[in-house]
């Protein structure tokens, strides 16, 4: 561990903590704390599932449940079954909470004004360039890779999106028919693996890798969303599944690609893969890669 780094994020959360107002009870002169007044902005004019809420948030069913009876108890949200499915809860803003969301909206764009006008013009674009940058480099740490099982609906969602997106950009399209197989049991343990890439416990990307025995294991089906894509999601897909393969006892990865996947090309040939001649006749594959791995 760093502990340089590790001071200077400390430092920055408490400043930041201090001067978004974290640690008031009247969040904005509202009379609720942060936590009340951000639930209340993310329910929204439209209403928003209760499940989706505790997600997007990142909060256990106990705290959030908590939030909700206190917005409640004000009389600006309500909760009840969505649609008359009875395990799916929507929140949804009384008239009185549609009131209170536009107080705060407005408010907010005064205290975000608040942040700025003490700074000349060059020092405010320095600023808010700054904060997208450690937005974005925040949104890359709140991605989580881990095995996935490759029937999963996560996992299905992700492969249909990768087969949509590679249409798009092969010469003639991409019909999966028309490549090579690759069955859920060769993406299984102890077979192969299938990772998915998840924020706010929305999938996001994914990978797989093949274990060929007595030959280099291959990777498959690297993708990732245009929402979180040049954050650095590929590489770490790329460099769990090298991993995986590695701590099983397979020194070499492989694997093949379309000349107009342009990113992914630049991808591979950064992390040290060296072209070969092909090991395999998929039809959309125009670039075949191999990596030694170290045990």
């Amino acid at each position: 561990m760093d502990t340089e780094l590790v001071a200077t994020v400390r430092r920055f959360n408490r400043t930041v903590t201090q001067r978004v107002g974290a640690l008031d009870d009247a969040y904005m002169a509202r009379g609720r704390p942060l936590a009340q007044a951000r639930l209340l902005w993310e329910i929204g004019p439209d209403g928003a599932e209760v499940a989706a809420l505790r997600s997007r948030l990142g909060l256990d069913s106990g705290h959030l449940s908590r939030l909700l009876r206190a917005l409640e108890g004000d009389g600006l949200v309500t909760v009840a079954p969505a649609g008359g499915e009875g395990r799916v809860e929507q929140a949804t803003l009384t008239a009185a909470g549609r009131a209170e969301w536009s107080t705060l909206d407005e408010r907010s764009d005064a205290f975000a004004w608040s942040i700025l006008e003490p700074l000349t013009g060059p020092r405010r674009t320095r600023l808010v360039a700054a904060m997208a940058e450690v937005e974005r480099l925040l949104v890359a740490s709140m991605v989580t890779i881990e095995p996935c099982p490759p029937g999963d609906p996560r996992a299905r969602v992700c492969v249909r999106a990768y087969a949509r997106d590679v249409a798009r950009r092969f010469d003639d399209g991409f019909d999966p028919a028309l490549s090579s197989p690759l069955g859920d049991d060769e993406l299984t343990p102890p077979a192969g693996v299938f990772l998915l890439a998840t924020l706010d416990a929305e999938p996001v990307g994914c990978g797989a890798v093949k274990l060929h025995p007595g030959a280099p294991a291959e990777i498959k089906r690297v993708w990732v969303s245009e929402a979180v894509r040049g954050l650095g999601v590929g590489r770490r897909l790329l460099d769990e599944l090298e991993r995986y393969a590695a701590t099983r006892g397979w020194t070499a990865v492989r694997l093949d690609t379309n000349r107009n996947l342009t990113e992914a090309l630049a991808l591979y040939r950064s992390a040290g893969y060296r072209e070969v001649e092909p090991f395999n006749t998929e039809r959309y594959a125009h670039h075949w890669f191999e990596k030694r791995l170290v045990p």
